[in-house]
């Protein structure tokens, strides 16, 4: 049977990568409560804030599709909340 540790590189992550995941999962966080305090306005602050805490941690990775996806949540509800 295949040794599966020989077929992972052991690396530790950078304080930069470290910081970026646990905003990441803050945004996440914030993005996951969201939908339930959208009626008033602390749910499209809460969308804004999760979309910036987001964008570290997908920026790091390179993941550039979910930068563009962060950028236009937190750009659709900046013009929400500028509607209301």
């Amino acid at each position: 049977m295949v040794n599966l540790k020989a077929l992972v590189k052991e690396r530790k992550l950078s304080p930069v990568e470290r910081l970026s995941n646990r905003l990441g999962y803050m945004g996440a966080a914030f993005i996951m409560i969201s939908p339930y305090l959208l009626p008033d306005a602390i749910g499209a602050v809460t969308y804004i804030m999760g979309g910036i805490l987001s964008l570290p941690q997908v920026f790091v990775a390179k993941q550039w599709n979910l930068v563009i996806v962060n950028l236009n949540v937190t750009f659709g509800y900046l013009i929400y909340l500028y509607n209301i």
